[in-house]
């Protein structure tokens, strides 16, 4: 799953950016409002977590543009405004739940699994494809019942082409949502990843779910190949 995490303090930033990775979300992170809306308006985001005072562009006017375009991603907003008039606007703005700082990670992230399990049915909290079970809260996978370990990137690319079976992904689409945008340029990194998943996900059943679309990219299918 793939994190937009809009903050300017950057001590702020980097400890939730840290502790999210460490729960094997892909995140982004912008240090302004701009940024963030520009990243939010560009990308597919499983979550946004989102500061109100920012440079800029400020959370507030961030949720609203959002809010005209999307109406599904949740959005969590992160601040140090507490007051009832500051909470009240943003809910009827469109926010699903709302954090005040200080505040303990361990809590965060138990909003963040919360408001992605209330997600709508294409955020499914249990994907299933044919003999494929991939948990995305429990971040856990088993195929035929039989559990299989995953590392956090095999598993992020698991479960990002499970979210649309069948459907054909290129190595760029791969990188943009699974790496840091750092790893831009390198996509091979993502046939290595491929030929991982195969391994521990395709090699020991006679039903083979991951294809290379030659030229295109990968996708996830029970699907008879042609």
């Amino acid at each position: 799953m793939r994190i937009l995490l809009v903050e300017d303090e950057k001590k702020v930033a980097d400890f939730v950016e840290r502790g999210l990775k460490a729960e094997r979300f892909a995140v982004d992170v912008c240090l302004d409002g701009r940024a963030g809306w520009e990243m939010a308006g560009a990308y597919d985001y499983d979550i946004i977590i989102l500061d109100l005072m920012l440079p800029g562009m400020s959370g507030t006017e961030i949720l609203d543009r959002v809010r005209r375009k999307n109406q599904q991603v949740p959005i969590l907003i992160l601040t140090a405004r507490d007051s009832m008039d500051d909470k009240v606007k943003n809910f009827e703005l469109g926010a699903d739940d709302y954090l005040t700082k200080p505040f303990a990670f361990a809590e965060l992230l138990v909003r963040v699994k919360a408001l992605l399990r209330r997600g709508p049915v294409n955020r499914a909290s249990v994907l299933r494809v044919a003999d494929l079970e991939i948990d995305r809260l429990a971040q856990s996978v088993k195929r035929a019942g039989r559990k299989i370990e995953l590392t956090a990137k095999e598993y992020a690319l698991l479960e990002y082409l499970a979210t649309h079976p069948g459907r054909v992904f290129s190595r760029t689409m791969i990188i943009e949502h699974v790496w840091d945008q750092s790893f831009q340029g390198m996509t091979n990194i993502v046939d290595v990843y491929v030929r991982h998943l195969r391994a521990k996900v395709d090699d020991a059943f006679p039903i083979k779910l991951l294809r290379t679309v030659r030229g295109v990219g990968y996708s996830l299918t029970h699907e008879p190949a042609m």
